[in-house]
């Protein structure tokens, strides 16, 4: 099976046991009608381990659920019913499962709104500006770990470029994350004109916070918002730690962090007086 974020499969399992409570069957009594083992069921809805999509259709028409829009809810929920892997299963060694939810999140996206205040968002970063955040931020990692870890963030960077509906990246970035001089001059030389390059397609939107802004919503730290094609009952916030990621899919979060976003739109520099800036810091202005 897909692997499948556990933030997904929790809420899937959430939505589930409301709707098997709601046709009024026990998880027992709902197991015997499928042929299952009750435990089957308690697995499925406590987000321990995903759904077949067979797996989950049956139980839909067991529950006697025939609305379409839910039933492609929980299916995407579920998970494509393709069950294909992906690539980043052949890196789960050296990447952990918080950090592989996030990926399967974001190669299933379809925009993407980003705040970041220390450092170029990953999707925008040159190898050797990836090598040399990795190397500050994982201290004494060995030099193949290292290696891989770069590898997956650039091969994660194809979503912007991909055939089939490219990720559109909204991103605003604080002035501080271009003037910071990681990996030396000739890094961010090369980084910054690698903004320059990929502000310009169409499907990425660049805007820099100037310091002249003062303060701001973020300066609490940075947050990504994923959007997913007609089904906004799935957008979540993630707020990423050293060690670990927090989800937020409450309405009420949602919507603070999509009103603080807009927000730091309207007082950021125009994305061509963002590419005037980056341009400027890289000629030593």
């Amino acid at each position: 099976m897909r692997h499948i974020p556990v933030v997904r499969r929790q809420r899937l399992g959430d939505e589930l046991r409301r709707l098997r409570r709601s046709a009024g069957l026990t998880s027992d009594q709902t197991a015997r009608l499928l042929g299952w083992h009750q435990s089957k069921v308690s697995r499925i809805e406590t987000g321990v381990s995903g759904v077949r999509d067979g797996d989950l259709a049956a139980l839909l028409d067991a529950l006697g659920i025939e609305n379409r829009r839910l039933r492609s809810l929980l299916r995407a929920l579920a998970g494509t019913a393709d069950g294909a892997p992906g690539w980043w299963t052949a890196y789960r060694a050296v990447i952990p499962p918080t950090y592989r939810d996030f990926i399967t999140l974001e190669s299933q996206a379809s925009t993407a709104h980003t705040l970041e205040t220390s450092v170029v968002p990953g999707l925008l970063q040159t190898p050797a500006y990836a090598r040399a955040v990795t190397r500050a931020a994982l201290t004494g990692t060995p030099d193949g770990t290292v290696d891989s870890l770069v590898d997956v963030r650039l091969t994660r960077q194809e979503v912007l470029t991909r055939a089939a509906a490219p990720l559109r990246l909204h991103a605003v970035v604080d002035e501080a994350v271009l003037r910071r001089e990681v990996g030396g001059p000739g890094v961010m030389r090369d980084q910054l004109r690698r903004l320059t390059e990929l502000a310009r397609l169409p499907q990425i939107r660049l805007q820099v916070l100037p310091f002249a802004a003062g303060g701001y919503a973020g300066l609490t730290g940075p947050f990504i918002i994923f959007s997913f094609s007609n089904i906004t009952d799935l957008d979540l916030v993630i707020l990423d730690h050293l060690t670990n990621s927090l989800y937020l899919q409450r309405k009420e979060d949602l919507e603070a962090y999509r009103v603080a976003f807009h927000a730091m739109q309207a007082h950021a520099l125009s994305t061509q007086d963002s590419l005037d800036l980056i341009a400027g810091i890289n000629d030593g202005a």
